[in-house]
């Protein structure tokens, strides 16, 4: 793994170039077995290097609080409650404007390596309302003046309160310095919620299912506070760990070890598959870490909420952070490593730091609300995937997730890149600049297929991408992935096919005005916990839903990533369409 140059897989250009779509996946996937992503070592210390800047400038403005005395002497301070409340509000800061999860060429932005405040100070930007019909004064797809105002005023907000001193003494927390005030904390959950009704892309991006739950328990009254704090931690990580009980999480633990940059060696890489060459299927060691990592996950936050301190609590936040630690070291893509970091720190804060405060000592029911609408959010999340998004549904890295793939005509990215008000080229032409040549970008582009189709749902993909463009000629079309779309239509992704399906489609159609067939869009949902089958859609930009059916899940784990003939169940196909 070169220090500056990324390995790249050696292919005959001319004769792969003339393959189908299966054989120019395949040794893209043999390569991402054995190097990942080929990643150079200084983009790698580059992240390094950022997660030391977010840590350092984190901790100046926390010992910048009147109160909080000593740069390196923690030990005294970083329990305050106050300190928890700065760290979650100059995360929330680092995310909304863009410089943390979904930064930079490990989430395929290059120029620039991020969206969101350049988008969403801008007007005429896409939005995103998530119940248009039903809220008022929230209908529009256009960015406003309005708009621009209040995610302007949520920035400012969130630095103000970073800078500010404490209340004074409270005693039921043990503190001198206090909490911040609570108009400050009160305005900023309110101009979140008013922007989450009238964009859900910003309150995605701002992690409001973290960020934004814990900023509400920064609207209890004393112990209510930490115990709060603590239920949303819990709920987080065993929303997170029951979303991982399926079949496709092992495909992600394999994906990402191969793409570890601790993991040097080919050939510790090509252990985490079943039989590399011939069958690239998770293997055992990937299985045994799901299921260990899972466990770890839905168990061990467990002891750590109801032990009160000693060495239960210690052994219980030892592994907490090293879970924790083993994701952030995995640097993987989407690179969701503040949140990583945040959650080490939480676990030392609140659960280390107040050990000894827990359920009897409520003193109001609010933390029990917060508690039980954080885990229905969760419930319907894993029953109905396609009504909540993965972020606060806690499906995080669970392989289960909505996905889209975007057919394009090279007309139809003319009229993108044209017709919408964007910072960002299109994912082609920004591949093609990055580097340097078309021959060399198309061989990056595949090698994203590839990280697709090693999730269990890219099967699903490339086969129903057939079936989308079966009326015309699949060599006119363009593939990209949903997400790649929204990174350049709305300035952030994450992961989510909910930024990209037929609402984000009609915002295009209405600004763009593809023709039928320059478009077509295949959208993947998540498997419900209780059903073994994904459903899926296929849509056109200009005429609407054509078709519509299931996949079975015991089809995708069964295949290799470059097998594109899952089969497809039909439920649904508009009248005058030919079959596929």
């Amino acid at each position: 793994m070169p220090f500056l140059k990324q390995t790249t897989p050696t292919v005959d250009f001319a004769t792969w170039s003339q393959g189908t779509r299966a054989e120019k996946i395949r040794p893209m996937a043999l390569h991402w077995a054995e190097v990942g992503f080929g990643t150079p070592i200084a983009l790698h210390l580059f992240y390094v290097l950022k997660i030391v800047a977010y840590v350092v400038v984190g901790w100046a403005i926390v010992v910048s609080t009147p109160g909080i005395d000593g740069f390196f002497d923690v030990t005294t301070w970083y329990n305050e409650p106050i300190v928890f409340e700065k760290v979650v509000l100059y995360t929330m800061l680092i995310e909304v404007i863009g410089f943390g999860c979904a930064f930079g060429p490990l989430n395929n932005r290059y120029f620039p390596p991020f969206g969101s405040i350049l988008y969403w100070l801008r007007p005429n930007t896409i939005r995103q309302p998530p119940w248009p019909s039903r809220v008022p004064l929230t209908g529009g797809d256009n960015r406003t003046p309005v708009d621009v105002a209040l995610y302007a005023a949520l920035v400012v907000m969130l630095v103000v309160a970073l800078f500010s001193p404490g209340t004074g003494s409270i005693s039921a927390l043990d503190t001198t310095v206090g909490v911040l005030p609570l108009w400050e904390i009160a305005t900023i959950v309110a101009l979140l919620a008013l922007i989450g009704l009238r964009d859900k892309t910003i309150f995605l991006a701002a992690r409001g299912e973290v960020y934004g739950a814990f900023c509400v328990t920064f609207l209890f009254v004393g112990v209510d506070m930490i115990i709060g704090a603590k239920l949303v931690f819990l709920c987080i990580w065993l929303g997170a760990a029951t979303s991982k009980l399926n079949k496709h999480f092992p495909f992600v633990i394999a994906t990402m070890m191969s793409n570890n940059p601790i993991f040097r060696s080919p050939g510790i890489k090509r252990k985490f598959f079943e039989n590399f060459p011939d069958d690239l299927r998770p293997g055992r060691r990937a299985r045994w870490i799901a299921h260990f990592s899972t466990a770890v996950e839905g168990l061990v936050p467990i002891v750590l909420f109801f032990s009160h301190g000693g060495w239960v609590t210690a052994i219980a936040a030892t592994i907490m952070v090293i879970f924790h630690f083993g994701i952030l070291s995995a640097i993987p893509m989407g690179v969701p490593l503040e949140w990583n970091v945040f959650m080490m720190f939480g676990v030392l804060a609140i659960f280390v730091g107040h050990a000894d405060i827990g359920l009897t000592d409520l003193t109001s029911p609010w933390p029990l609300l917060l508690f039980g609408v954080s885990v229905a959010v969760v419930v319907v999340g894993n029953l109905m995937p396609r009504k909540v998004s993965f972020l606060p549904g806690m499906r995080y890295y669970a392989g289960n997730w909505d996905t889209t793939l975007w057919c394009l005509k090279p007309s139809a990215s003319a009229k993108i890149e044209r017709d919408i008000v964007a910072i960002a080229a299109m994912p082609a032409s920004q591949i093609e600049r990055f580097y340097g040549s078309a021959e060399a970008a198309q061989v990056m582009l595949y090698m994203g297929y590839a990280f697709r189709a090693f999730n269990s749902h890219g099967r699903a993909l490339f086969t129903l991408a057939h079936r989308a463009v079966a009326d015309g000629d699949e060599a006119e079309y363009m593939l990209t992935d949903g997400e790649r779309i929204c990174s350049t239509a709305m300035g952030w992704n994450f992961g989510d096919g909910h930024l990209s399906n037929e609402q984000l489609i009609a915002s295009l159609q209405k600004r763009c005005g593809f023709e039928p067939g320059e478009v077509r869009v295949v959208l993947l949902d998540g498997q419900p916990i209780h059903r073994q089958t994904q459903q899926y859609r296929l849509v056109d930009a200009a005429t609407g839903e054509f078709e519509r059916g299931f996949v079975n899940v015991a089809d995708l784990v069964t295949r290799q990533p470059w097998d594109d003939g899952v089969p497809v169940a039909v439920t649904w196909r508009a009248e005058g369409v030919p079959p596929s």
